[in-house]
């Protein structure tokens, strides 16, 4: 019987069909995704993702430029051996923090940790799932440095009461050396802070103020120009970025002049602005619209006077100067005309403001000279519905509260209507918008030190989702 022989070339492509096989395999393997990728589809609406995604797609990538000392170790034939430089293993963790909100928002579960009190729920949230787990991770892991540069009082220092008492409150809170988000040095941080205070630049560069030249932004606008050469000369991270990973804190009405003067050096610049007005600069996708709080000496906010919604008697009320044409307008229709709708330029002898507002089931926050003003938050604390009545005013913390849900907006053009547009509201949405608002309370009350989910907390997540929209790539000189 012949014998059949086979050339050992054909039994030599078994090994490597097999290899090629494997290798096509692993291409299309799910496990071969880049944590790394910039490209990241999370929103905080679970409605309107184009309007509220500020955490989607990174809206600033940046090609930064790193030092080749920063790339010692390295070696082309073996991929083991490659050291990851600071900025890339902040962005790989970045990159971590994303998946982990993504899948939250595809769960739509809470990661629980038994020692945490406090989940997000209801429709006062965008997407509670998102919110809290984007919460979760800055905690976690966000670390921010401070720049040393500069001296007192118009760097690290700030006022702690009054007005604009937060830009103290802040800095103070962000150099205190027990801050969880205090980063040890400048490499492990995911954002950079320029401390100094708008309100003390004022104070003590420009008062007194003897004639109307004086109101001029320019010496402002130096001092800030020169505060950011000073770090870009000494630091590598302004370059870096581009300033896209630095931020600013002010609540002083002037604070949105700082990068007027010089739009380019500022471009991807984050400024955390309690005067968030869109029609002067205001950019939601990079700034932060902080919640303006006034505090007394030696408070940390007001007692909360508010009845019950049952045993609330006036309708509407307001008492304030008429600082500028809203409140004018205000003013002109409604001071001292009405008991139901209960307006005052000065209050009679004898009344309590914050009183008077916890007796109102409606409170109105007319803009003054500039949209920002602490009544929307004293409004909250005696839990009375905020009524907006403010032009081009960006809300705060609006990438994860849905202001509808606790709020009234009226118009301008609807001030003379002010009355019948509040009784048209039926009672049971009033108890709802009520009972809402006690619910967001948490997050607009100062803690010192800062607690999860409170005001300064809200403003760090709000710099935490910008940060998340930004993808740095690194770069030799």
């Amino acid at each position: 019987m012949a014998s059949i022989n086979f050339p050992c070339s054909q039994f030599s492509l078994i090994p490597a069909i097999c290899l090629l096989l494997l290798l096509i395999f692993l291409y299309y393997s799910p496990f071969n995704a880049n944590p790394n990728n910039p490209i990241f589809a999370l929103t905080f609406s679970s409605t309107s993702p184009e309007i509220n995604n500020h955490t989607g797609t990174p809206s600033v990538i940046v090609h930064g430029r790193l030092s080749s000392s920063m790339y010692k170790g390295r070696s082309r034939h073996n991929p083991n051996s490659i050291k990851k430089s600071s900025l890339e293993k902040i962005e790989d963790d970045l990159a971590q923090a994303r998946a982990a909100i993504r899948k939250a928002v595809r769960s739509r579960s809470y990661d629980s940790d038994e020692k945490e009190t406090f989940k997000p729920r209801g429709n006062v949230y965008r997407n509670p799932y998102a919110f809290y787990q984007s919460h979760k991770e800055m905690t976690k892991r966000f670390k921010i440095w401070t720049y040393r540069e500069g001296d007192r009082p118009l760097v690290h220092d700030g006022p702690l009461n009054d007005l604009y008492a937060e830009e103290g409150q802040f800095i103070d809170e962000m150099e205190d050396k027990r801050n969880p988000f205090r980063a040890c040095r400048p490499d492990e941080a995911h954002a950079f802070f320029l401390p100094f205070s708008v309100t003390n630049v004022l104070r003590y560069v420009y008062e007194p103020i003897l004639s109307i030249h004086e109101y001029r932004r320019d010496r402002l606008q130096r001092f800030a120009r020169d505060y950011v050469r000073v770090v870009a000369d000494r630091h590598v991270h302004w370059n870096r970025s581009a300033g896209a990973d630095h931020f600013m804190f002010a609540c002083h009405d002037w604070g949105p002049d700082v990068s007027s003067a010089d739009p380019e050096l500022f471009k991807n610049f984050v400024r955390v602005l309690c005067n968030a007005n869109t029609s002067e600069g205001f950019r939601p996708k990079r700034d932060v619209s902080m919640a303006e709080v006034c505090l007394s000496y030696g408070e940390l906010g007001q007692p909360c006077l508010g009845l019950d919604p049952r045993n609330r008697t006036i309708l509407a009320f307001f008492a304030g100067g008429a600082h500028g044409p809203i409140r004018e307008l205000l003013l002109q229709h409604w001071k001292d005309r009405d008991a139901d709708v209960q307006v005052h330029e000065y209050l009679p002898k004898g009344q309590n403001y914050t009183q008077l507002m916890g007796r109102s089931r409606y409170c109105l926050c007319p803009s003054g000279f500039e949209v920002a003003s602490p009544r929307i938050v004293e409004s909250i604390y005696a839990e009375c519905v905020p009524v907006i009545i403010k032009d081009s005013y960006w809300l705060p913390f609006s990438d994860v509260l849905d202001w509808s849900k606790f709020s009234v907006r009226i118009p301008v053009g609807g001030i003379r209507d002010i009355k019948a547009i509040l009784e048209a509201i039926p009672y049971e949405k009033y108890v709802k918008l009520q009972k809402r608002l006690v619910k967001v309370r948490r997050h607009f009350e100062l803690h010192r030190p800062a607690k999860p989910f409170d005001v300064i907390h809200m403003a760090l997540h709000s710099l935490w989702l910008r940060r998340l929209n930004v993808k740095l790539e690194p770069r030799d000189y």
